[in-house]
């Protein structure tokens, strides 16, 4: 196994790119920027997601630095990620359309539109990889008063944020969020959540080589 905790692990090694060399890193560089065309192409890759019926319940909020949009998302962060969020070249902010109207009891929307959204941010994120750049998914930050500054209706939730850029310099940021782009990297191992019959009857995977087991 490689000493850099970014490296493809055991598994991961034999998936195609870009999935194989994703990661979400915390340190960005504060001075890159993305032109309007490279943040269309971001929100193309979402637009052509699948979705339930071609339903696309999603709504993707534009945070660029310097922009109203990326001051009032940063207004509402949590502590832990006001330090590293604002460095990103852009922030996307998903949106879930859950109700057919304003009103809480009116009908869904969509049964699927969490599920949805998860795929368009997704193929953004992977559309992002292949272009060179890192996205790293957050949900830290007040989603009321970020809905309330957005002018988020009723019939949409806001779900999360997606910080997309290039990896900067750990020199320019406090040691913990330096020290998170450099945490192992590790998943739960199949068994624990892959069944072939009834829940709890996990699936029986061949040992992967190198992993020591």
């Amino acid at each position: 196994m490689s000493d850099d905790p970014r490296a493809p692990q055991p598994g991961a090694q034999h998936l195609a790119e870009p999935l194989r060399s994703r990661w979400s890193p915390s340190v960005y560089d504060a001075a890159h920027r993305l032109g309007d065309d490279e943040i269309e192409t971001l929100l193309h890759a979402a637009q052509w997601a699948p979705s339930a019926g071609n339903s696309q319940p999603w709504l993707f909020f534009v945070c660029v630095p310097g922009t109203a949009n990326h001051d009032r998302l940063v207004a509402t962060l949590s502590r832990g990620n006001s330090g590293w969020v604002p460095r990103a070249s852009v922030v996307f902010v998903t949106a879930a359309h859950v109700r057919s109207g304003a009103e809480a009891d009116a009908p869904a929307f969509s049964d699927y539109a969490l599920y949805d959204v998860g795929q368009a941010a997704a193929h953004l994120t992977l559309q992002a990889r292949a272009m060179g750049l890192h996205a790293h998914q957050f949900a830290g930050f007040d989603h009321d008063a970020l809905a309330d500054a957005l002018g988020v209706p009723p019939s949409h939730q806001l779900l999360t944020g997606i910080a997309v850029g290039v990896p900067g310099d750990a020199g320019e940021v406090d040691e913990r969020t330096a020290a998170r782009d450099h945490r192992d990297r590790t998943r739960r191992p199949l068994a624990e959540w892959a069944f072939t019959g009834r829940f709890g009857e996990p699936f029986d995977a061949p040992p992967v080589a190198g992993s020591g087991t």
